[in-house]
């Protein structure tokens, strides 16, 4: 292998993007642009949940219990019905998320220490919000229980009620409970997958559809030279991506970073030339640009986003999709990126994930040069 003729290929592709000044302007505006967008408009926080209650009894104690869920700000409560009717409508059209129904004779039973309901109406339609809104429900009704089951013993002359648990959370790595915190780290590994990617996708089928191959034949190049001097000029790139991705992270999003930085640019280089060299093998399995994009973005976009794990749990997932999450890159950088930003481990605790990352490039460089080497023979 020639570093010269290697860094004649490097130079020759950089100054191909160079020349192409929208296409750069993009490469480098995407990584911002989805960050942005996805960043702000994918959260898993559900608060201010649209409520609507129903108070039938119009007692003191019924009233407690409506100014419980305005109080609290996991609820927005849009208003007060008169029946059910407008509860079901509203939850028909989409207007609120959850209905409060608290019967007739509430207050009586509240008074008398006997058991009283409150009615919860959700729609189910999303399961995973309606869950999580049944919870804060439930926990509430159950505080505000407590507090009224203390007062009526108190009248009783027994003392007030204690907990019969007093559960002391502490919160680690996220202590703030924002989504954003743990989906930017995630959404930055896949948006330079996804660049990385398309990047190179379309470099040989692209020399193969303008003619310029035939001149490269013409050179002593070997298939592996052209293979580094091409990726090495989408490199430059992809750096730029990656620190555009980051700052964006850091300042905008406020996500917090307690590891090394040594270690994040060491894994993101190694990913970062996996990504590249799985982009030019595609790029020389296909006959067509068309192709090589088609290619690309099934084997880059679709992975990324729904089996790398930096939004849906890979342990939730049936165990045939789990397996193939396992070959996955993304998957590996995720785990990083949220290690290093969150947690702030170091290489002790990653030194798989950095392991399976460089056998990832060191196999798909092998095999994008043999692929070149077959269409080149």
């Amino acid at each position: 292998m020639s570093f010269r003729r290697t860094r004649a290929m490097f130079r020759k592709e950089l100054r191909h993007i160079v020349r192409d000044a929208r296409s750069l302007a993009l490469a480098l505006a995407l990584p911002m642009i989805m960050l942005l967008l996805f960043g702000y408009a994918l959260s898993l926080d559900v608060d201010r949940i649209p409520t609507l209650v129903y108070d039938a009894d119009g007692t003191p104690a019924s009233r407690a219990v409506a100014r419980e869920f305005q109080g609290s700000r996991f609820f927005d409560v849009r208003g007060f019905a008169d029946s059910y009717a407008p509860l079901e409508r509203a939850i028909d059209r989409s207007r609120i998320l959850m209905g409060v129904a608290i019967p007739r004779g509430f207050g009586e039973r509240v008074a008398s220490g006997r058991r009283a309901e409150v009615q919860i109406l959700l729609d189910g339609s999303d399961s995973n919000t309606a869950s999580i809104a049944l919870g804060y429900a439930q926990t509430l009704v159950r505080n505000h229980a407590l507090v009224l089951r203390s007062k009526v013993q108190e009248r009783m002359g027994g003392g007030r009620i204690a907990p019969p648990v007093d559960a002391r959370l502490r919160v680690w790595y996220n202590s703030s409970l924002e989504s954003k915190n743990y989906v930017v780290p995630g959404l930055i590994a896949v948006v330079l997958m996804i660049i990385a990617g398309l990047l190179t996708s379309l470099t040989i089928a692209r020399e193969w559809e303008m003619g310029t191959m035939e001149q490269l034949l013409s050179t002593p190049l070997r298939p592996a030279e052209a293979v580094l001097g091409k990726m090495a000029a989408y490199f430059v790139v992809g750096v730029a991506d990656a620190a555009i991705a980051l700052l964006v992270g850091l300042g905008v999003f406020h996500v917090p970073f307690r590891g090394s930085p040594w270690l994040l640019m060491g894994s993101g280089v190694v990913f970062l030339c996996g990504m590249l060299f799985w982009g030019i093998f595609v790029s020389a399995v296909s006959r067509t640009q068309a192709q090589a994009y088609q290619i690309g973005i099934l084997s880059t976009f679709l992975p990324g986003f729904l089996l790398s794990g930096f939004v849906y749990s890979i342990e939730t997932m049936p165990p045939v999709i789990r397996a193939i999450t396992y070959i996955v890159p993304a998957r590996y950088f995720v785990t990083t990126l949220k290690g290093i930003f969150l947690k702030g481990v170091d290489l002790e605790v990653l030194w798989g994930e950095l392991v399976f990352l460089a056998a990832f490039a060191a196999v798909i460089f092998l095999l994008a040069t043999r692929k070149l080497r077959q269409r080149l023979a």
